[in-house]
């Protein structure tokens, strides 16, 4: 259940979503001192904190994953945002061949040459609606992999520091 929000506020839409990676931490530490409260082990270990977090990680990565597409979705088609939305995506890619040209100037002129073609073959696609789409998509993967990673990483520490210790058996 803590997945929820913290996967709503992780979105896209959120204005709270550049915190998100703190939102999915603290609500896998969260879940971890609920079930230690419900279960009372008498220890937990780190591991176990880390795949509690792992499965509300994945649970809020993919609502999160999920608005953010949605949302994607309704600005472009719904809300007929598309100019601008690709407007937005052209110059970031414009941004990304200015830098490429600048490293490759420095690296010599058949570098130079080499990496000029590359580099309008990978423009070309993209610029093209599958390149786009795809780009769009791998951000949203590459933001979910880091916001699983936080909840893992909440639930270890939720573990480790909240949970009761282990106490030596005499």
């Amino acid at each position: 259940m803590l997945a929820v929000p913290a996967g709503l506020l992780s979105s896209g839409p959120s204005p709270l979503n550049p915190l998100g990676l703190f939102w999915m931490a603290a609500a896998a530490s969260w879940a971890v001192v609920l079930y230690v409260r419900r279960q009372r082990p008498a220890w937990i270990t780190i591991g176990a904190g880390a795949r509690i977090g792992l499965v509300t990680g994945l649970i809020g990565c993919w609502l999160a994953f999920a608005v953010s597409g949605g949302s994607l979705f309704v600005d472009r088609f719904v809300m007929h945002h598309s100019s601008e939305i690709d407007s937005d995506w052209k110059k970031g890619i414009d941004a990304g061949q200015q830098w490429t040209r600048q490293i490759a100037e420095n690296m010599g002129p058949a570098f130079s040459a080499q990496m000029e073609a590359t580099s309008a073959q990978n423009e070309a696609w993209m610029l093209s609606p599958e390149g786009h789409a795809g780009g769009q998509a791998f951000d949203l993967a590459i933001a979910s992999a880091f916001l699983l990673f936080f909840a893992m990483a909440g639930g270890a520490l939720g573990a480790r520091l909240l949970a009761p210790a282990r106490t030596p058996d005499v």
